[in-house]
């Protein structure tokens, strides 16, 4: 008798955990968007937001949330960078895979197609190509202090990704450079 009861806690207990398993954005009630956005003004520089293809693995480090796109990469990325250039305290540093500029047509069609969708969405800010593996040694050492906002989209196409790295929107390294010039003449 002591057993079922143990038993019938013991499921209960399961039914609620597995039942507040959702993606973020069905937590709150909010779509993606909705999500990002109120995100968007909490983080700073060292945050990162990512935009990933649909076979990115879940995390499991604190500070790592994840919010399910229903949409194509390229269609969150417009969003994501539009609203994070509507912020006047973030900018961001972009970065893609490397490896992108070598995946063949013939191992993953439409491939071409993605390439040129993503040189036009980026045309007209910098961004660099890191190898897949050095992009995540940083997202990684990052997400030892700061909050990393990964925003999964219906991509299905390998090394496809895009990785923003936030950074201080009314102060550059220049700024800060010149700072610290300006400290170590007046400790003289």
């Amino acid at each position: 008798m002591h057993s079922a009861f143990f038993y019938t806690i013991l499921y209960g207990l399961l039914w609620i955990s597995l039942a507040s398993c959702r993606p973020v954005a069905e937590k709150a009630g909010e779509t993606w968007k909705d999500q990002l956005e109120t995100k968007l003004k909490a983080y700073g520089h060292r945050n990162w937001v990512l935009i990933v293809d649909s076979a990115f693995p879940a995390q499991n480090a604190a500070g790592i949330d994840m919010i399910v796109a229903d949409v194509s990469l390229p269609e969150a990325l417009r969003f994501v960078l539009h609203e994070v250039d509507a912020q006047k305290h973030i900018q961001a540093l972009i970065y893609t895979d490397a490896e992108l500029e070598y995946v063949p047509e013939e191992l993953a069609p439409g491939i071409t197609r993605y390439r040129s969708v993503l040189h036009e969405i980026l045309q007209d800010r910098d961004y660099a190509s890191l190898l897949h593996n050095e992009v995540f040694e940083k997202i990684d050492e990052a997400a030892t202090l700061f909050s990393i906002c990964v925003i999964k989209t219906t991509e299905t196409l390998p090394y496809t990704s895009v990785f923003l790295e936030l950074d201080c929107g009314y102060w550059n390294a220049d700024n800060e450079s010149n700072l610290r010039k300006i400290m170590k003449e007046n400790e003289k």
